[in-house]
C-alpha cells in the first residue's frame, strides 16, 4: 500500500505510527537540536533500545511512569520508548515544583519518576527524593539502554488510557486528564492536515515537550515526514541562529510567541528576521485580530491560529488558504471527526480527540453531558461557514450592574493601541456594581505610558459600548504568564489588584 499522511493517521498506536514512518523514510531527519540530528530510522531503533533498558529496570505494560524533563532529544526518545512498552506515562511540566509534582505523583501512584537532575538551577532529583517518589532516575544526557530482543510485543490497540496529562492547577489542585494513543493521533492529525504541510518543511518545538502539544507535534512530524528544531529554552534573539541554520519554515506555539517574533522583527527594520519562515501557527490563548494583521504585514508570513485544550489537544485550526477575515477573527474549522455543539453559549465537544475523562471519576461525571459532549467552559459560536469564534470563558465574563461583559472583546480592541503589547481585562469586587472593569496593560517599550482617560477615549472611538468601558487602569512592564504556552495568569492579577 502507498502510505500517505491520511493513511498513516489510521495507525492504531503511536508506536505503530513510528514504525510505519521509519519504514517509509528511514534516512530523513526528524529531531534537530544544536549539533545533533536524529533520523526517523534512528528514532525507532534508539527508542526501542531505551524501551529495553526500561524493561530491565522493571517497567512493564501498564506500569505508571512519571517524567519531568525539558524539551530534548532524550525526552522524545524516553516518551516513545514508554509508548513502545505500553506503559502509562504522566508527563510533568519541568517548572512544576513540590506542590504540583507531589500531587501528580500521589494521584497517579507512579512507580518510576524520570527527572533531569539539576536543571536551570533547580535540583529535580533532590525534589523527587523529598517527595518520596519511587524509582527515581535521571534522564537528561543518558537514557536506559538494553537489547530489544527481551521486549514483549508492542501494544496492539490504542484505545486504552496510556497518558495522564495535567491541567495547570493555577487556583486549585491540577486535574489528571486521561488520553489514549488514538486520541493523541486524532488531535495531531487535525493539526497536521489543517496546516497544509509538506515533507520539505522544517518545524520547531519552542514549548515544553511535556505539554499536551508535545505528542500533537510529534504526530505531525511522523505523518508528514519532516524534521523539527527542538529548543530546550526558547528565547529571542538567542534561537534565531539555530532556526536560520536549519531553515525553519514553520514556527510559533501560542499568541505570546507570535508577539515575540513580531517584537524582534521591529528591532530590525528592513531586515527579514527569518528568510525561510513562511508560517506561524499555534493556539492555547486568544489571538487579537490586530496581532494577526501586524504579523502578516511586518513579518511577511502567514499566521494560522487554532483552539485546543489539555482535554482535546486540537479542536479547530485555521487553514493557511482561508480568507484574512476568517484567519484574523476565528479559530478555524473543526478537524475531521470533531463535533462542536453550542449550548447556552458554551462550547461542547465530542470526538476521538477528546480525552476519556479525569483521574477523579467525580470530575469526569461533571465534565460530560448526557450525550457524551465535554463541557469546555469556553464561550463562542459557529459562523455560517462553520468557523468557530471564541468570545471568552464563563469565568471570564464580568458581571457589572447585572450586565454580562466579555473580557475578550475589550482585550482585542486594546491590543490595537500603539502603547499596548498585551492586555488583560478582569473584574474586581465592587460593592455598588458587583464588579468593576479593570484593564491591565503590558506597556510597549519606547511609548508614552497610557492614562485611563486616553484608554477610555480610544475604546469609545473603536465603538465600544459605554457600559463596557474600564473604570480602572493598571500598567505593567510585563503581564504574569505561565511557563508553558506563556498564557496570561489572570488569577494573579485579580489577587494583586483586588485589595489595592
Amino acid at each position: 500500500m502507498n502510505e500517505t499522511p491520511h493513511t498513516l493517521a489510521s495507525a492504531r498506536t503511536l508506536w505503530e505510527l513510528v514504525t510505519r514512518r521509519a519504514a517509509l523514510t528511514p534516512g530523513r531527519p526528524v529531531l534537530l537540536q544544536e549539533d545533533r540530528a536524529l533520523t526517523f530510522g534512528d528514532l525507532r531503533v534508539r527508542a526501542e533500545r531505551v524501551a529495553a533498558g526500561l524493561y530491565g529496570m522493571g517497567v512493564r505494560p501498564g506500569t505508571v511512569v512519571a517524567w519531568q524533563l525539558p524539551t530534548r532529544v532524550e525526552t522524545v526518545l524516553l516518551s516513545l520508548a514508554l509508548a513502545r512498552l505500553g506503559a502509562v506515562q504522566s508527563p510533568l511540566i519541568p517548572y512544576y515544583r513540590d506542590r504540583e509534582a507531589g500531587f501528580a505523583l500521589r494521584a497517579t501512584e507512579a512507580e518510576f519518576f524520570a527527572v533531569p537532575g539539576v536543571w536551570r538551577g533547580h535540583d529535580h532529583t533532590a525534589m523527587a527524593r523529598r517527595l518520596g517518589a519511587p524509582g527515581v532516575f535521571e534522564a537528561y544526557g543518558t537514557l536506559p539502554d538494553g537489547d530489544p530482543s527481551v521486549l514483549p510485543p508492542p501494544p496492539a490497540e490504542g484505545t486504552s488510557v496510556r497518558w495522564i496529562y495535567w491541567t495547570s492547577g493555577t487556583t486549585s489542585d491540577p486535574k489528571g486528564v486521561l488520553h489514549t494513543d488514538r486520541s493523541l493521533i486524532a488531535a495531531g492529525s487535525c493539526l497536521a492536515h489543517a496546516l497544509r504541510l509538506t515533507p520539505h518543511d522544517v518545524g520547531s518545538m519552542a514549548f515544553p515537550y511535556a505539554h499536551i502539544a508535545g505528542p500533537d507535534y510529534t504526530v505531525m512530524l511522523l505523518l508528514y515526514g519532516f524534521p523539527a528544531v527542538l529548543s530546550e529554552r526558547f528565547a529571542l534573539p538567542g534561537a534565531l541562529a539555530e532556526y536560520r541554520r536549519h531553515g525553519v519554515t514553520v514556527a510559533g506555539g501560542s499568541t505570546a510567541f507570535y508577539s515575540m517574533f513580531l517584537a524582534e522583527q521591529r528591532r530590525r527594520p528592513g531586515e527579514r528576521l527569518l528568510p525561510s519562515l513562511r508560517l506561524l501557527a499555534g493556539g492555547g490563548a486568544p489571538r487579537p485580530p490586530e496581532l494577526y494583521h501586524a504579523v502578516v504585514r511586518e513579518l511577511g508570513v502567514r499566521l494560522t491560529h487554532g483552539y485546543g485544550m489539555t482535554e482535546a489537544p486540537m479542536i479547530t485550526m485555521g487553514d493557511p488558504e482561508d480568507t484574512p477575515e476568517n484567519l484574523a477573527t476565528t479559530e478555524g474549522r473543526p478537524g475531521e471527526g470533531m463535533e462542536i455543539r453550542i449550548v447556552d453559549g458554551e462550547i461542547r465537544l465530542r470526538g476521538e480527540a477528546v480525552c476519556q475523562g479525569y483521574l477523579d471519576p467525580a470530575q469526569t461525571a461533571a465534565a460530560f453531558d448526557a450525550d457524551g459532549f465535554l463541557r469546555t467552559g469556553d464561550l463562542g459560536h459557529l459562523t455560517a461557514s462553520g468557523h468557530l469564534v471564541l468570545t471568552g470563558r464563563r469565568k471570564d465574563v464580568i458581571i457589572r450592574k447585572g450586565e454580562n461583559i466579555s473580557a475578550r472583546e475589550i482585550e482585542d480592541l486594546l491590543a490595537a493601541h500603539p502603547a499596548v503589547t498585551d492586555a488583560a481585562v478582569i473584574g474586581l469586587p465592587d460593592p455598588e456594581r458587583g464588579e468593576l472593569l479593570c484593564a491591565v496593560l503590558e506597556h510597549r517599550p519606547g511609548t508614552a505610558r497610557p492614562t485611563l482617560a486616553e484608554i477610555v477615549s480610544f475604546l469609545r472611538a473603536a465603538g465600544l459600548s459605554v457600559h463596557k468601558l474600564p473604570e480602572r487602569l493598571e500598567v505593567l512592564a510585563e503581564l504574569p504568564r505561565d511557563d508553558t504556552l506563556r498564557k496570561v495568569l489572570k488569577y494573579r492579577l485579580r489577587e494583586r489588584f483586588s485589595h489595592s
